[in-house]
């Protein structure tokens, strides 16, 4: 790693990317792996030869440019979110990273600001590294709640020109309440400041939490980002995407490539689409497991965080890194976040999540 760092050392890169280390967690060959907040469930028959032969279909004309504004998949999405959302509300890419990216890239950028609220996705400060946006880190109270009152002041203090705010929040998984997007929101009329609220897990959220789509009307600078990696178990497919007025989009047409979208990427994402409840139903299932871990977590003396995600973030782990490696050697992989005290678990299936549980009561 040192010859690696040495000779990139010798680029002429730029200034504030030097030092910088690239996202990613381990990727280790292990039987249980929960690290990564994937969907670890298969897909079911029906959907995956359903994808198969959409895909099948898409290279017949693979050497043909894919419709550059793939409307058949922007009138899907918006069909599944609902809320009276259209075709016009919608936008996609590969991955919601990508679609962040691209709001950083028409938003952002030199002598502009980015804030978030830590902890929370890692990747925010990257993604305004990458665009030459400055990031600002707001703050969260000690049990790493964020209220609308400090949120908006912390807005009105550092005058952010974009905010994001990532509901349910990662790495520890609870819901931001909708008093909380409208005050930031508010706060920044002041300075025209896009607001996004990151829902990549929203489909696991308790029933009853609301979504910040029902707070789209009247509110052009607010866009609402999800993907399909999680609920609908297309981690390798990469496709995320955004509900906001339809202006939004225009400004990212700006800055997209062309042809971003690959016929196999929108192919394989209206099979998905069209079979949404049979995905849906396996959702269930890992909030089965999810609630399942905190109830477990709790009984060996542990506190998680309520989650409304498809993880559970725990502390009260006196050494966390020990207790990872523990668990690793066991065969389990989860993911240390660097936050002292704590650690993270993806909600797997049945068998997985057993693995975990039974392994963690053993080293505890």
């Amino acid at each position: 790693m040192n010859e690696q760092l040495h000779r990139l050392s010798k680029l002429p890169l730029r200034e504030d990317l030097q030092g910088l280390k690239p996202y990613g967690a381990p990727q280790i060959d292990v039987p249980i792996m929960l690290n990564v907040n994937e969907n670890t469930h298969e897909l079911p028959p029906a959907v995956h030869e359903a994808i198969v032969s959409a895909v099948s279909e898409a290279v017949s004309g693979i050497n043909r440019y894919p419709d550059r504004e793939f409307t058949a998949l922007r009138r899907s999405l918006a069909a599944y979110l609902g809320h009276g959302l259209s075709a016009e509300n919608l936008w996609a890419a590969n991955g919601s990273n990508e679609v962040l990216q691209q709001i950083l890239q028409a938003f952002g950028g030199p002598g502009r600001t980015l804030m978030s609220f830590p902890p929370t996705y890692s990747m925010y400060p990257l993604l305004a590294s990458a665009t030459g946006t400055q990031y600002v880190a707001g703050e969260r109270t000690s049990d790493f709640s964020l209220t609308a009152e400090s949120a908006a002041e912390q807005v009105l203090e550092e005058r952010p020109n974009i905010v994001i705010l990532c509901s349910p929040n990662n790495p520890t998984g609870t819901a931001l309440a909708p008093d909380v997007v409208e005050a930031v929101y508010e706060a920044g009329n002041a300075t025209n400041s896009i607001v996004i609220v990151d829902e990549a897990y929203e489909e696991f959220a308790h029933t009853g939490t609301p979504s910040a789509l029902a707070l789209l009307p009247r509110r052009e600078r607010l866009i609402v980002s999800r993907t399909m990696s999680k609920a609908f178990a297309l981690a390798g497919a990469r496709l995320g995407y955004l509900a906001a007025a339809p202006e939004i989009s225009d400004a990212l047409r700006l800055v997209r490539l062309p042809y971003h979208l690959s016929a196999i990427t929108q192919a394989t994402a209206l099979a998905a689409l069209a079979h949404a409840p049979s995905l849906l139903a396996n959702v269930e299932d890992i909030k089965l497991q999810r609630d399942r871990i905190v109830e477990e977590l709790e009984h060996m003396g542990l506190t998680p965080a309520p989650s409304d995600s498809n993880f559970v973030f725990f502390g009260g782990i006196g050494n966390p890194s020990q207790v990872w490696q523990g668990l690793l050697d066991d065969g389990v992989l989860i993911r240390d976040v660097g936050i002292p005290g704590y650690l993270r678990v993806s909600a797997g299936t049945e068998e997985e999540t057993t693995r975990f549980l039974e392994s963690l009561r053993k080293l505890l």
